[in-house]
């Protein structure tokens, strides 16, 4: 008689303990406040950057892309062509069929761009370029903002997209009505700019007085 082989399910009691892989912590719980950087943490990113190989070139893209709202492929793309320096315009162009706009540039960002543009390789087109000459990708701009942000002490993963919302929040508690601050940003719909103005820190500050 042969003997009988006896299979074995692969329950909870057969698996070894301590193997399960650790969960990962949600953005949520990562970052409560959301998905943006105050003007302070910008500053403090700004600072860090300063302080790179290349520090004049990222400090000025990192604060080009929260002064105007760039996404990660909208700063990657900028080329000279977009800058008017005599008039102190930026034209800025849109991605995902957004609208594209003219923005004025402050002076601390127009001196920052004529000392870029005067470092940069004569056929150049982009405005920020790596290393090797070329443009950046998102990724590496991804990269760079992460790094600033580490050098710079903050609690959390910074990354480009928090610079765009940065921009947003500033603007919504500096007053800039809802209309306005969308065509700034270049959204189609007054609904991506409403979270703005909903949590706006200052809203409230005139009740109960």
């Amino acid at each position: 008689m042969k003997p009988q082989l006896r299979l074995i399910s692969p329950t909870l009691e057969n698996c070894a303990v301590g193997t399960r892989t650790p969960r990962r912590p949600s953005n949520a719980e990562m970052r409560p406040r959301g998905e943006y950087l105050t003007a302070s943490e910008v500053d403090r990113l700004v600072d860090a950057a300063k302080r790179n190989r290349h520090g004049h070139r990222d400090a000025t893209m990192i604060l080009l892309c929260y002064r105007h709202g760039f996404r990660a492929a909208e700063i990657c793309d900028l080329r000279w062509n977009q800058i008017t320096f005599d008039e102190a315009r930026i034209h800025v162009k849109r991605v995902k069929r957004g609208t594209p706009s003219v923005h004025p540039l402050q002076g601390d960002t127009l001196r920052a761009l004529r000392r870029l543009k005067r470092e940069s390789p004569a056929h150049s087109d982009f405005v920020f370029l790596t290393e090797r000459g070329g443009p950046f990708t998102p990724t590496g701009f991804a990269f760079l903002v992460s790094r600033a942000g580490a050098k710079a002490g903050l609690p959390f993963k910074a990354h480009p997209h928090m610079l765009r919302h940065a921009c947003g929040y500033k603007l919504a508690n500096d007053g800039v009505d809802t209309r306005s601050l969308s065509q700034y940003l270049g959204h189609r719909s007054l609904q991506h700019t409403a979270r703005y103005t909903e949590l706006a820190a200052n809203r409230f500050d005139d009740f109960w007085r």
